[in-house]
């Protein structure tokens, strides 16, 4: 989000300013249309607020240079020269290209955060010591933006919503509500902590999935420049002579001219499909599919079904206030909890029974059919002993170590499947060419 200023006058000639934040220029043009015209003014600028680089000298001292937001040029000169400084040149910082955030800095910066904010420190002087202390450039930036948003005493969640894209969406609404919260510690500490799980989660994944399928495309790749090129050289050479192949090499050789004919038949077979599934599921409909019978597939779909859970637990423990239905808590946690059909099926039967028909948290819970028996007795049980945000907690924290484990058990179920293709794979190859090898010649 930037922030930009519209100058105008109004009916009677008296000169109106007013800021306001969009995303890109159109926004601000449109927001500026739409000012103009419910307030009558004739617009004479529209202005993005921009970094200014400048050097100056103060009091005939040396010269100091620095930098500086401001909507032009001028208003950066009026500004320095009121604070005596003199021989300005100023100029706009040209940022080529800016540089992203990793999640490890994010989830440092919370963690940090969490743990200097138990110790009583003011949130100010610990944003001063993270910026400090800071090596990514564009995180220094962010973390000087919310110093300056905080102190010009704007909400937590304008604050922290301007920089969603670094954050991601759920943190920048837990981190902007947490100032308005009465513990203000233990909501950054629970962020961190789905940060810190969500990264461990995709990592473990990446893990269990990406490497297997490099290794198994990679003895794929073997296996074609095997059979389409180096066979091939070895048998024809026994055709030459009118020598008889036996059975396996023969079948081989044939399947080696079969590839070779067909290759632009057989590449489009593999890859549309890919290509449309990939497209498919970039789609919302495609999205809602795919994460609807995702937590049906076996092993790694129970996996990912109660690390949703889990998620949804922890932010519900995080938010939950303990009085009345907490409509919007429950919202929140749906979205968190990384599944759009389980989000889907929160937000259009629980929350709407539960507003509609007045019905209970478990029952509603229950409605949406995607929450297991274990999570919905542990609500029940919170729901009946008045004590539902520790048994959220808990909940929580039993997925972790449960979907721990069973992320280890998938790891190493994978690599035994993947070592059990590439040794039959090896087999093989093996034995086709010792086959190739004991030909006997027709003398």
């Amino acid at each position: 989000m930037s922030y930009y200023r519209l100058v105008g006058k109004a009916m009677n000639g008296k000169p109106v300013q007013t800021e306001f934040e969009a995303t890109n220029l159109k926004e601000a043009k449109q927001k500026a249309d739409k000012l103009t015209k419910q307030k009558a003014l004739q617009l004479e600028s529209l202005d993005e607020k921009k970094v200014w680089l400048y050097k100056a000298r103060k009091n005939g001292a040396g010269w100091v240079e620095g930098e500086q937001e401001a909507y032009n040029q001028e208003d950066l000169k009026l500004a320095l020269q009121k604070l005596g400084y003199s021989d300005l040149t100023i100029k706009k910082k040209v940022v080529l290209w800016k540089a992203g955030v990793p999640n490890d800095e994010v989830v440092t910066f919370i963690r940090l955060s969490a743990d200097l904010l138990r110790q009583k420190l003011p949130y100010d002087e610990i944003l001063t010591l993270l910026y400090e202390d800071t090596v990514n450039p564009r995180m220094k930036e962010v973390i000087k933006q919310i110093q300056k948003d905080l102190r010009d005493g704007k909400e937590g969640k304008e604050v922290y919503g301007r920089h969603e894209k670094v954050f991601g969406k759920f943190a920048a609404y837990m981190l902007g509500i947490a100032t308005t919260s009465g513990n203000v510690a233990e909501v950054f500490e629970s962020t961190a902590k789905f940060l810190e799980r969500d990264a461990a989660f995709k990592k473990n994944l990446r893990r269990s999935l990406f490497m297997p399928m490099v290794t198994v495309l990679a003895v794929n790749a073997v296996i074609l420049f095997y059979v389409g090129y180096i066979f091939p050289k070895t048998a024809e050479m026994f055709l030459r002579f009118d020598i008889e192949l036996p059975p396996m090499t023969q079948a081989t050789l044939d399947f080696s001219y079969w590839i070779a004919d067909y290759w632009i038949l057989i590449t489009l077979l593999f890859v549309v499909p890919i290509i449309g599934f990939v497209m498919y599921i970039r789609t919302p409909k495609g999205k809602l599919n795919l994460d609807k019978y995702i937590i049906r597939v076996p092993v790694i779909g129970d996996l990912l079904h109660k690390t949703s859970i889990e998620i949804f637990s922890r932010v519900f423990y995080t938010l939950y206030s303990g009085s009345g239905q907490n409509i919007e808590v429950i919202k929140i946690a749906s979205e968190a909890c990384r599944n759009s059909y389980m989000e889907k099926q929160i937000k259009e039967k629980a929350i709407r029974s539960m507003l509609r028909d007045g019905t209970g948290l478990v029952e509603s819970m229950q409605l949406t059919g995607v929450f297991t028996n274990t999570a919905l007795s542990r609500f029940k049980l919170g729901v009946e002993s008045g004590s539902i945000r520790e048994n959220a907690r808990q909940l929580a924290e039993y997925y972790e170590t449960q979907t721990g484990y069973k992320m280890e058990s998938v790891i190493n179920t994978i690599n035994l499947f993947v070592n059990m293709y590439i040794m039959i794979a090896l087999i093989a190859i093996t034995v086709v060419s010792s086959e190739a090898a004991i030909i006997k010649p027709n003398y």
